[in-house]
């Protein structure tokens, strides 16, 4: 999700985090979404602080998303609406797979992923393998929502850069998620995003049917271009079949883009993938279904053309970035 480095500090905190009051003493978290837009919350509390290895992370506890998961100065997760990203993430590719039993989180540290991918009863094992130990243990203790999938014996966690986890394995998967921090200097993600990385590690750990699935970062009118449609086109390189689709996440202030690949085809029909919620998931999803999955996955005129004339492709060298730093970046 978003991380795009953490604004100026405005009161006494360990973090370069920009928290102020205004005349009637209510505080105020501002995110910087670009060098001219700013994005505020009215806050209730700062539940946690701190400074990882890799990572800034704050836990905020605001007036109008709940608790809201802030890395590097971006917000990652909000209690109100998450279950939009983390649905929209997971079910698609879960539908689309005959049979899904194997998943590999890249990421995915809060919990939420995993806890939406149990919910689907052919799952027999979930690894979900995040580099940073600090941003696993607060999250476990903060947002209760995901404690019985933190628990779960189908779920292995790893603490481990999920390129070198997927290296190391010899097994493959049905199923291989990103959830991975969108791609910033200095972060520890955007070499995850690269055809390199692609053709190279990820796709030769896909089972037969196996469908790989990565968030996409910001897919609005005015934002798509800073790597949503590189993402697309880099993964065309790689992948036969490339599905996208979008969907509004209130709390990120603009239209999120998700990528669905693999090299068997996996569209499935409307009515087979209502059937397949029924039959497969265990309890109500709140927002996806067919209907909704179709209007995602249906692009305006803008989006649409961006896609099909994109010819740049992420590698290590000619990275597409958000706005904003990581760790690494200012520690240079």
């Amino acid at each position: 999700m978003l991380e795009n480095g953490f604004p100026k500090i405005r009161n006494e905190t360990s973090l370069n985090l920009s928290i102020h009051s205004n005349k009637q003493d209510c505080h105020w978290y501002e995110e910087t979404i670009d060098d001219d837009l700013k994005w505020s919350f009215a806050l209730n509390s700062v539940l946690h602080q701190g400074t990882s290895e890799y990572q800034d992370i704050a836990l905020l506890d605001t007036k109008r998303f709940g608790k809201v998961l802030v890395i590097d100065g971006k917000m990652q997760s909000a209690e109100r609406d998450e279950f939009i990203y983390h649905e929209c993430l997971i079910h698609p590719a879960l539908l689309s797979h005959p049979n899904p039993k194997s998943v590999f989180i890249m990421g995915g540290g809060e919990g939420s992923t995993a806890r939406e991918i149990l919910k689907h009863k052919t799952i027999e094992k979930v690894v979900m393998c995040d580099i940073d130990q600090v941003v696993v243990d607060f999250c476990k203790k903060f947002l209760t929502v995901n404690s019985e999938a933190f628990y779960n014996k189908k779920l292995e966690l790893v603490i481990n850069d999920a390129k070198a986890e997927l290296e190391k394995r010899e097994e493959k998967f049905d199923i291989i998620v990103g959830d991975l921090a969108d791609p910033v200097e200095g972060g520890p993600c955007y070499q995850l995003y690269t055809k390199t990385f692609y053709h190279n590690i990820l796709r030769p750990k896909l089972n037969p049917n196996g469908i790989f699935v990565t968030q996409a970062g910001p897919a609005g009118i005015f934002t798509h271009k800073e790597v949503f449609t590189s993402i697309y086109n880099t993964m065309k390189q790689v992948f036969k079949y490339v599905k996208v689709y979008t969907a509004h996440i209130p709390s990120f202030a603009d239209t999120w883009g998700w990528v669905m690949a693999s090299d068997q085809q996996f569209e499935i029909e409307a009515k087979e993938m209502d059937q397949r919620i029924e039959e497969r998931v265990k309890g109500e999803l709140m927002y996806l279904n067919a209907s909704s999955f179709l209007s995602a996955s249906t692009l305006n005129k803008t989006i649409s053309l961006a896609l099909e004339r994109e010819t740049e492709v992420f590698s290590e060298e000619n990275a597409r970035y958000i706005h904003g730093h990581g760790v690494a970046y200012r520690h240079t």
